[in-house]
């Protein structure tokens, strides 16, 4: 596999799972960052799972106020880091974070962009975005991994938008991210199609 595979790993249509084609300044930094085609797999997941949450929220929640580009292009590259620490790919660290955020801003993504790669696992710091929110939760749910501190989280902004009871948004927001949890094992599959490193 060779840096030409990365972008086709991140846009070209594929069936199963079918999965949306990451946006195309996401492809590209992914291919500059010479990216580990498992990376570039699981980046497409999980846009994929943000942009099912940014089309539920629009359908169910017209009047909570966010930044949709903002979610989907931090889900496209929250784990971009992982390139230059490639053994977080399959074991744990928290080294990709800072390192990633660095990288986008080194390559001209404007901070409120390359944010998203140090708080996708920092969602409960005090004052963070709705955007966050939920691209740390299309983290957690592309794979199935419920987390209720963060479900209790946006269901609050929920509440705040949409003027409803906080249990009424729980009930709606657990079936949309059980329906979408029922993708996992399809996902999980695609991703791990992919080599951890590049031959």
């Amino acid at each position: 596999m060779t840096a030409a595979d990365t972008p086709s790993i991140a846009t070209d249509d594929i069936e199963d799972p079918p999965l949306r084609p990451l946006p195309e300044r996401a492809a590209l930094l992914l291919g500059q960052a010479d990216a580990p085609p498992r990376l570039v797999a699981h980046l497409r997941a999980v846009h994929d799972v943000a942009a099912q949450l940014v089309d539920w929220l629009r359908r169910h929640c017209p009047e909570l106020e966010f930044d949709a580009e903002a979610v989907l292009f931090g889900a496209a590259t929250h784990d971009i880091g992982k390139a230059l620490h490639p053994a977080e790919l399959s074991g744990p660290g928290a080294q990709h974070e800072a390192a990633g955020r660095e990288l986008l801003l080194d390559h001209g993504v404007p901070p409120s962009l390359a944010r998203f790669a140090g708080t996708h696992a920092s969602w409960a710091t005090p004052g963070i975005g709705v955007e966050d929110l939920l691209v740390s939760l299309a983290d957690k749910v592309w794979k199935n991994k419920r987390v209720p501190e963060l479900e209790d989280l946006v269901v609050a902004r929920l509440v705040g938008a949409g003027g409803r009871l906080p249990w009424e948004w729980f009930m709606e927001l657990d079936e949309a991210l059980t329906a979408i949890g029922e993708g996992a094992d399809r996902r999980l599959a695609y991703q791990v199609s992919h080599p951890l490193t590049r031959r």
